[in-house]
């Protein structure tokens, strides 16, 4: 297939969405604790989870439904489970994402505001953008945030290597997992690598959105656009556990709790060490990564929610999308305003509730894709669903070690 701007769209969103926390926040602390072999880490991890976010584009390209339409034919329960996952942690993930952002802003344009009011006028702003442009608008802003991201996370990235190659202590291997401490990073750290499985969800969405708009999306444009984005994540993981290693590897700082504090700390410290010339690209690469993972996620859980509710009957009326938005920011509000005092133990939370959600919707999306109703002609290879399920073995296995190593 010809490569082309106009070809990408959902798997750009997904980027934007995938990019963030995960990257910004966890990958940066995963290079700065654990040094460059956590690349390894983190490319197995989203070789392993690949299947499950590329069944849920190639089910809605084929089927030209939404996952949750699949979910709602396997009975109410698949429902219910991904709206109490998605209600019990929405609120904490949006206000994570513009705290980190907000953080960034003060920082790098020397506002004296406090940080939730930053966030709050970060909020209305992107629920305006949202509310205004909808799903058109989303597309072609992710397509100039997340070439303008690419582009100043290499430069840094590069920039961070050329100065510090030197050191050979990045290259270390310090990772034990016998020490709950490091277990529990580990966990926190591939239970959003490259991103939760709720995102499968919003894929789904925004690939049947797009194919509203553009009749010829089909299957084989749907999977080289999920493709992009997907492994485009991975490759900028890998960049930011660089930076992290390359700057903060054994420097005896402890990376900072609260969103703002973090985000001065970042980059402080990489500035410090690149030098202070290179500030405005790891200002842009760090702003526009959770800029767009802002849009991306305010658009998506009023877009799941909506679905969600009507499938499973809970409003006879068809509330409006502008309705969720203003729903998610009030949440998002309280959240900021009275409970995220430690930014980082809410990440981790998030995080790790994630990950051992992960192995039952990743086992749903599988069935969807290899249940008899799904035309055969388009099931994924036997090698894809062999990677399932090795993914799916792995992943109750690390949950078990965890919850045997978090309560006994």
């Amino acid at each position: 297939m010809k490569f082309s701007l106009k070809n990408l769209g959902p798997g750009l969103l997904y980027a934007g969405a995938a990019v963030g926390v995960s990257h910004l926040v966890q990958s940066t602390r995963a290079g700065a604790n654990f040094g460059l072999w956590m690349i390894v880490i983190i490319l197995v991890t989203n070789l392993i989870k690949y299947p499950f976010f590329e069944f849920a584009s190639r089910y809605t390209a084929v089927k030209r439904k939404s996952v949750l339409e699949a979910y709602k034919e396997m009975g109410d329960w698949a429902l219910w489970l991904f709206l109490a996952l998605t209600v019990f942690t929405m609120f904490a993930i949006q206000a994570a994402i513009v705290t980190v952002t907000s953080g960034l802003a003060k920082e790098i344009f020397g506002l004296d505001i406090a940080i939730s009011y930053i966030s709050t006028i970060l909020l209305l702003l992107v629920g305006l953008i949202l509310i205004v442009g909808k799903y058109s608008l989303l597309d072609k802003l992710m397509k100039v945030i997340i070439i303008s991201l690419a582009f100043t996370s290499l430069i840094a990235a590069f920039l961070a290597v050329e100065q510090n190659w030197n050191r050979a202590d990045q290259f270390s291997f310090e990772l034990d997992l016998s020490q709950p401490a490091h277990l529990f990073f580990f966990i926190a750290l591939i239970g959003w690598m490259p991103a939760p499985f709720d995102i499968t969800v919003w894929q789904s969405v925004w690939t049947r959105e797009r194919q509203k708009t553009d009749k010829t999306f089909n299957i084989k444009n749907a999977l080289f656009d999920f493709k992009i984005g997907y492994w485009g994540t991975a490759i900028l993981a890998v960049l930011f556990v660089v930076l992290g290693s390359m700057t903060l590897y054994k420097a005896d700082i402890e990376l900072a709790s609260s969103g703002g504090a973090f985000a001065n700390q970042l980059l402080g410290i990489y500035t410090s060490s690149i030098g202070a010339w290179a500030y405005p690209v790891i200002a842009i690469a760090a702003f526009t990564t959770m800029f767009s993972t802002n849009l991306s996620v305010m658009d998506a859980y009023p877009r799941v929610l909506g679905e969600t509710v009507n499938l499973l009957g809970l409003s006879k009326k068809n509330i409006k999308y502008h309705l969720w938005i203003i729903f998610v920011i009030g949440g998002s509000l309280v959240v900021i305003f009275f409970f995220m005092k430690n930014m980082r133990q809410m990440v981790d939370l998030a995080t790790t509730l994630s990950f051992l959600t992960a192995p039952i919707l990743g086992y749903l999306n599988l069935k969807i894709v290899t249940a008899d109703s799904f035309p055969k002609e388009n099931r994924p290879s036997k090698l894809l669903i062999a990677t399932s399920w090795l993914g799916l073995i792995a992943m109750v296995t690390l949950s078990v070690v965890y919850i045997w190593t978090k309560f006994y």
